[in-house]
């Protein structure tokens, strides 16, 4: 049963507001984060930390890995909850450490700071403000392991989704399509029809689980004082959270937390897609000679295009959930309205084939495919 169109107000609550505009932020960062890295590799000529290029194969396994990682964690979920809070753990600190990089650079070099290697750790040098970046990072996930703060949940989730998508690149939009429908049909499967085999929405239900703390029960079993500041239960940040009341207490009559819900997979798969035809702007504009900062009709043409796809979709996904009251795929939404403008904007301007098959380029040439 459909709900009343005015509950459509919803939409404009702080806490949708907010949860809209971190995502539309989340993916054009990562689009951004992923072109200024594959332009730091070529500038740098180090190729050992390059992205991964997905290929067909690569791009058909991932929603069928999707899928048993979704089992596993449906099934043995509180069997390899504390493996899983290990693995997130490291993931984010690294992740944390390789988003705030950047800036630190730029602070760095606007101050005209000094800042000599110290110290080697894993074959590379490290340099003072290196080390008290790594400092901040893990000081920062050791505090989400002891609060469990919706607001550290959400910081390092953001940091894994830029992450993830800086280093898992598309080579073109024929293996991009590919994956987004593939994808397409994956959430849609698991939010609608698994119930009926599994006898459980899975997605919802993973998505909702709640980990067990390893710093909890470690500090439980050693009687260490200070046990009740140490959260039970984790949100992995594998979701952007947000409470329904952003600005009050957000607690609902019940006494527990209402959330609302984004996964990262609805800001990353997207943002795959918009780092791909950043890049692609990024090489027309070169080669049209055009400054890559420069405010035209041919810089970042294909990029806005898929941001303003995004919102839409997003929105309407929203939407979509408040009206029928129940959990929505989101990239049933999300797919169609980033890729549909991208290529039907490309088949008007002649880029199509361009776009569809990526760059002609020498196998040998890692600098050319650093840049799509």
């Amino acid at each position: 049963m459909m709900e009343p169109l005015w509950k459509l107000t919803y939409l404009l609550e702080p806490a949708s507001l907010t949860l809209i505009g971190t995502a539309i932020m989340v993916t054009f960062v990562s689009a951004s984060r992923a072109l200024q890295y594959g332009k730091e590799m070529e500038r740098n000529r180090d190729f050992s930390e390059a992205s991964i290029t997905l290929d067909q194969s690569q791009a058909l396994m991932i929603p069928l890995a999707s899928s048993c990682s979704l089992l596993l964690m449906f099934y043995l979920f509180s069997s390899v909850s504390h493996l899983v809070t290990a693995f997130t753990t490291i993931a984010s600190a690294f992740a944390l450490f390789f988003c705030l990089s950047p800036y630190v650079a730029y602070v760095k070099a606007q101050l005209g700071l000094v800042d000599p290697f110290v110290s080697r750790c894993c074959s590379k040098l490290v340099t003072r403000t290196q080390w008290l970046l790594i400092v901040l990072c893990v000081g920062t996930v050791c505090a989400w392991l002891v609060s469990g703060h919706w607001i550290l949940n959400n910081i390092l989730g953001i940091s894994i989704c830029i992450a993830f998508v800086s280093h898992v690149r598309l080579p073109n939009v024929k293996i991009c399509a590919l994956l987004l429908v593939c994808l397409f049909v994956y959430d849609i499967f698991w939010v609608f029809f698994s119930e009926r085999i599994f006898g459980a929405n899975v997605m919802v239900s993973v998505a909702t689980q709640q980990a067990s703390n390893p710093v909890h029960t470690v500090a439980s079993s050693l009687s260490l004082p200070g046990l009740q500041l140490i959260t039970k239960k984790l949100e992995m940040p594998v979701k952007l959270v947000f409470p329904r009341n952003l600005l009050g207490s957000g607690v609902s009559q019940s006494g527990s937390m209402e959330y609302m819900m984004l996964g990262l997979g609805d800001m990353a798969i997207p943002g795959m897609l918009i780092a791909l035809v950043r890049c692609f702007d990024y090489r027309k504009s070169k080669e049209l000679g055009i400054p890559s900062d420069a405010s035209s009709n041919r810089g970042q043409k294909y990029a806005w295009y898929a941001i303003f796809g995004y919102a839409i979709g997003l929105i309407t996904a929203l939407a979509a959930g408040i009206l029928s009251h129940s959990p929505q795929p989101a990239l049933l939404y999300l797919v169609p309205s980033t890729l549909g403008p991208v290529m039907f904007l490309s088949w008007l301007r002649k880029d199509f084939m361009e776009l569809w098959e990526g760059p002609m380029s020498n196998p040998n040439e890692k600098t050319r495919l650093m840049e799509v």
